[in-house]
């Protein structure tokens, strides 16, 4: 079928877009920039030339309707993830009014599936309970955290309409190929830059971006009506255990202090109003110490028996990511530390888009 991706320049978008091509799918591309086409989708095996693209944003009701005439399915990957508070605005736009926008243009065409990228902050806090794809939408704090619970509201309310509205909820995503450097990715470079010597305390899960697309490729099946899935990977302890883990993958000692999250949050909410006012990022925001202090944990059981996908090995996306930074120059290879050699590590440039995921292999 013909599937309209929208964000399909980003991280999981362009994983979505290999996963789609490789089940089957004719992609057209809703993107601000059609220059931005080519150098993203080359690492993962395509051409531009073989992806229909419209350029536009999501924000504009013209440029939607034109994106999804002619296509059977959407993916609606296209949201800012940024917990920068000078970002609000656009955040605003982007994640809430854009997923009005592309939910509702696609509905009217008769779009079957229509699948909205959500993540597993939307249903933050867990009030003490394992969170599932059927849990309620949340009520998070923050411009980023707030955008995406407003937006999950919009997806339900199309879901209680009966539109065939797939909700999917990525963890924190981590993997090879990231053609902007997203918010996960930049924390792995400055953990092995050393820029992180204290960390909060609590949880999030890790999710492979290859597991993601997985799931997105397998969703989309016209007639099943409104479903949701989590892609919330590896339940993991947050960036205390991260950071032990890029250390064994690294091979490099990484010493760092774990202080508990409630203790940080005050200071997270001086920093976010801070940011408002400085011109330069301050790596301490509010939002990430609040997904820590949370410190949920997700079922993500209906993925793998409906979809049969299930969380990639942690180390394995590890070392891919770790790889795949100091490829790029994003890293120096001291501190990549010792990888593991090819012949016991994933090697990212044969494994793309979510090939060789299921249950033989070991959100948000």
């Amino acid at each position: 079928m013909r599937v309209l991706i929208t964000g399909g320049t980003g991280f999981v978008g362009s994983h979505t877009v290999a996963a789609l091509v490789e089940a089957g799918h004719q992609v057209r591309l809703l993107v601000r920039a059609a220059h931005r086409v080519a150098p993203v989708v080359a690492p993962l095996g395509l051409q531009a030339g073989d992806l229909d693209t419209i350029v536009g944003d999501v924000t504009d009701p013209a440029v939607v309707d034109q994106a999804v005439a002619g296509c059977q399915a959407v993916v609606h990957a296209g949201s800012v993830y940024s917990l920068d508070s000078r970002d609000a605005g656009r955040i605003r736009q982007v994640n809430v009014r854009g997923t009005q926008l592309v939910l509702g243009a696609a509905q009217r065409a008769g779009l079957d599936p229509i699948v909205y990228v959500s993540s597993v902050v939307a249903l933050l806090p867990p009030g003490g309970q394992t969170l599932t794809a059927d849990s309620p939408p949340g009520h998070p704090p923050g411009p980023y955290l707030g955008s995406k619970a407003d937006a999950e509201l919009v997806a339900r309310r199309y879901q209680q309409a009966g539109a065939p509205v797939v909700i999917t909820y990525p963890g924190f995503v981590l993997g090879p190929h990231d053609p902007h450097l997203s918010q996960g990715m930049r924390m792995v470079r400055d953990v092995l830059k050393g820029r992180y010597p204290i960390v909060p305390s609590g949880g999030f899960p890790i999710v492979d971006v290859r597991e993601v697309a997985a799931v997105h490729a397998a969703v989309l099946e016209p007639g099943g009506g409104p479903r949701r899935y989590l892609a919330s990977g590896t339940n993991a302890a947050g960036l205390a255990e991260l950071v032990a883990r890029l250390g064994a993958v690294s091979g490099r000692r990484l010493p760092t202090v774990t202080v508990p999250a409630g203790l940080l949050l005050p200071v997270g909410r001086a920093v976010q109003v801070l940011q408002r006012i400085v011109p330069f990022h301050i790596p301490a925001e509010f939002e990430g110490i609040y997904v820590s202090w949370c410190a949920a944990r997700y079922d993500n059981t209906r993925t793998q028996q409906e979809l049969g996908v299930a969380p990639r090995d942690l180390q394995a996306t590890l070392t891919d990511t770790v790889r795949w930074l100091v490829e790029q120059g994003h890293i120096s290879p001291r501190q990549a530390g010792q990888l593991p050699t090819p012949d016991t590590a994933v090697v990212c440039a044969r494994d793309h888009a979510g090939k060789g995921i299921g249950a033989a292999d070991s959100s948000s």
